[in-house]
């Protein structure tokens, strides 16, 4: 039987009611983003909601936590108050697993480096009622779409990439790990009503174009802000042409551009996905209310009408595409890659090639990378670059090896990883360059930021789908496209490689094998959880202070960010994953990687009251021990990539009150008024030029933050001389009690004892 059944029995039994009620406020048709939303409203719907403007509560069906976030998002629920969480919840163990030589090696030094972290997750897990996966069963959103991801449900969970469950049709969305805690314990969730952007899909893909072209193309369209207070709701006849996997790597990516989430309609591809992954039960269901989880037809006659953007994507024309590199929206056709190779002095040839990640590690992506693979083996070719694949679960490792792909691939010289995030997420322990060597890999993953997958700021990262990344690996070139390009084989033949095949879904069906999973304990009440206090790993969380009730005044800048800054500047993954249970030690990662706009260098500013440049969280803790809170200024934008809460935790915790930036991107804004802090936007952006290094900033009018009023900002000089400017916040009456209450996580523990 499916897990959790009976939770999705009780959406199933009551979503056709919610949508006719909701049908009868609005008095018209309504979208997919719109029949799930309004079906899981915290209350009964009473008016239309102003999309882009009205916070409103909701009720997600389940909770997912990777191993990185959900050490912190438990500690926090520690203080909670309640025996089990309220919905359905797991954990999955596949961040902290490091590659470096090849899955049985890597897994089982991670199991031994990582033993304190896992017992403490597995441990937690069953105590509160959470289902808990092993390191080595899979990558958290594939395993979520394998098992818990249903059409029409609502999930969120502590990664970016959640949105991945979309490809069934659930509205899915990556949150901190302080969002998590409100679900689990029993409260509403807040989220901004969003706009809905339509992607109309005509036609169907063939010969090297894959699913992961489609938002590849789109996030050249939308860039990585283009989507941000928005869901991505794809219609058309060019959706039933794709997998639900392939649907579910393009909702994953819709994270690239900022996007609230992403979601496909209810479709037979979506249903045949369901009965191979053994949960025929769902499907009927769903089969039974297909017009539930699709737009209405009227919607879809007259989309310009009902979706407040609407781009078409011709999938009969659309190009294989290369993003990158150093940002997931600089997009470009493989034809063009010659010329742009040239005019932007990209490096042509390349190190390493990388297929898997949660984006693409289905049986599909594996199964058309294996058929590259077997006809390069035919023609006398094999891979020229370093080439990982990394499955997506234990269960497509398994099906994988039992049909021979794996086989393939080795022969072909691949080196196959375990089954987890590791490059992806910068755990790659690279021993073929050096550090700040110059080089050009190209993966199937989703993000590919300076630094993002080997920790090398020179590294140009380009995102591909895995076939293409395949054939790459074949030519060796950025430049080689398979498309029209021939290559020699080691007879010295002139071959050309042919359109990949792949099937769909495994004919035999998928071979599970040891699943890793570890049910909750029946009764939680004897589980004891250890955190030893002298761990370097683990850390029980002290409250954050309240809010003393005036304003801020005289505060010294810490940072002026320049241009990018993304959670991985703020609070780099890689080695520093290790302490995202220690919130003091992982402290000491605090925008090592931001650019001072002073200097120009990363991770180092200025002590106001000594004079002298150090490491930035030196100075912060200086800061802390002296009694003085700091502020933080920052460009568009602020905050985009991972949906990782330290970055809002490391701040508050070394003094932070505030940052203040010309834009931010919606999870880290939220992530900061969940710990306390002040996300601020100049209502002029050019204000943030007025930032001088040695500046003291107050900000005025807080005891009216709850009336939609904008704040001022006193900026005084050196010289004495001040400027001031207007500032502009995002808070509903909601979140300005969790300023108030010093975080979010306080307000619900108060909660739990009246």
């Amino acid at each position: 039987m499916t897990a959790d059944i009976m939770t999705i029995q009780k959406v199933y039994q009551a979503v056709r009611g919610k949508i006719e009620s909701a049908r009868k406020v609005l008095g018209r048709p309504m979208t997919l983003t719109e029949k799930i939303l309004y079906s899981h409203l915290a209350n009964p719907v009473s008016k239309e909601f102003k999309r882009g403007k009205d916070y409103v509560d909701t009720a997600p069906d389940r909770v997912a936590m990777q191993d990185a976030t959900a050490q912190m998002a438990l500690l926090q629920f520690m203080h909670a108050g309640r025996k089990t969480t309220a919905v359905p919840t797991t954990v999955h163990c596949d961040h902290l697993i490091q590659g470096k030589v090849g899955a049985r090696d890597d897994l089982s030094r991670a199991k031994d480096e990582n033993k304190e972290v896992y017992t403490f997750l597995e441990s937690i897990s069953r105590k509160y009622g959470i289902g808990f996966w092993k390191p080595g069963a899979g990558i958290i959103h594939q395993v979520v779409l394998e098992n818990y991801a249903f059409p029409g449900g609502m999930m969120i969970g502590t990664d970016s990439h959640t949105p991945n469950a979309g490809g069934l049709g659930m509205i899915a969305i990556g949150v901190g790990g302080a969002d998590a805690v409100d679900v689990m314990a029993g409260m509403p969730w807040e989220v901004k009503w969003p706009k809905v952007i339509g992607v109309k899909l005509t036609g169907k893909l063939n010969g090297w174009t894959a699913p992961k072209d489609i938002i590849l193309k789109l996030a050249g369209i939308l860039t990585v802000k283009g989507g941000t207070g928005s869901i991505i709701e794809y219609f058309g006849e060019g959706t039933e042409s794709i997998s639900c996997t392939g649907k579910a790597t393009i909702c994953n990516m819709g994270a690239e551009v900022g996007a609230t989430t992403s979601l496909f309609p209810f479709d037979h591809r979506m249903a045949s996905y369901l009965r191979m992954t053994g949960r025929e039960d769902v499907a009927t269901m769903a089969e039974g209310l297909s017009d539930c989880l699709t737009a209405d037809k009227e919607t879809l006659a007259d989309p310009h009408k009902y979706y407040d953007t609407i781009i078409e994507i011709d999938l009969d024309t659309l190009e294989p595409h290369l993003n990158g590199p150093f940002t997931p929206d600089l997009a470009w056709p493989v034809s063009k890659m010659k010329e742009v190779v040239s005019e932007k002095d990209f490096i042509d040839e390349l190190s390493a090639t990388l297929v898997g990640s949660c984006t693409n590690s289905s049986y599909e992506d594996i199964d058309r990378a294996a058929s590259i693979a077997r006809q390069a083996l035919k023609k006398g070719l094999k891979a020229k670059t370093q080439f990982i694949i990394t499955p997506g679960s234990e269960m497509v490792f398994n099906t994988v090896k039992r049909d021979g792909q794996l086989d393939t691939l080795t022969e072909f010289g691949g080196v196959v990883f375990a089954n987890a995030c590791g490059p992806c997420i910068g755990m790659w322990k690279r021993m073929d360059i050096e550090e700040g060597e110059k080089n050009s890999i190209v993966t199937s993953f989703n993000r590919n930021f300076a630094k993002r997958n080997d920790g090398n700021p020179k590294t140009q990262a380009f995102v591909a789908s895995p076939e293409l990344v395949t054939a790459l690996a074949i030519g060796g070139k950025l430049t080689f496209n398979p498309m029209t390009d021939e290559l020699t084989n080691e007879k010295g033949e002139k071959v050309k490689l042919d359109p990949p095949l792949g099937e769909e879904l495994p004919p035999k069906g998928f071979e599970k094998g040891e699943m890793g999973f570890v049910p909750p304990a029946h009764d939680g009440a004897d589980v004891q959880v250890i955190v030893d206090p002298q761990s370097n790993r683990l850390q029980l969380l002290a409250p954050f202070m309240p809010w003393d009730g005036k304003d801020l005044m005289d505060l010294p800048l810490l940072l002026k960010a320049k241009g990018k800054c993304t959670t991985d500047h703020i609070s780099m993954a890689g080695p520093w994953l290790r302490f995202r249970g220690h919130l003091d030690n992982i402290s000491n990662n605090m925008f090592i990687g931001a650019i001072n706009a002073f200097t120009d260098k990363a991770g180092e500013v200025k002590n106001i009251f000594t004079g002298e440049y150090k490491s930035t969280p030196e100075i912060a803790r200086d800061y802390k021990a002296r009694g003085v809170n700091w502020i933080v200024v920052g460009d568009e934008n602020y905050g985009e990539g991972s949906s990782r809460e330290h970055a809002a935790m490391e701040p508050r915790f070394l003094g932070g009150r505030a940052v203040i930036a010309k834009s931010f991107a919606r999870i880290h804004e939220t992530n900061l008024k969940k710990q306390g802090m002040l996300p601020l936007t100049f209502a002029n952006p050019s204000d943030y030029d007025a930032i001088q290094e040695d500046d003291r900033l107050s900000i005025i009018g807080l005891n009216d933050l709850g009336c939609e009023k904008p704040l001022k900002l006193i900026i005084k000089h050196k010289d004495g001389s001040t400027v001031e400017c207007v500032l502009n916040h995002t808070f509903s009456p909601g979140q300005v009690e969790w300023f108030k209450a010093g975080s979010a996580l306080n307000l619900i523990a108060r909660s739990q004892k009246v």
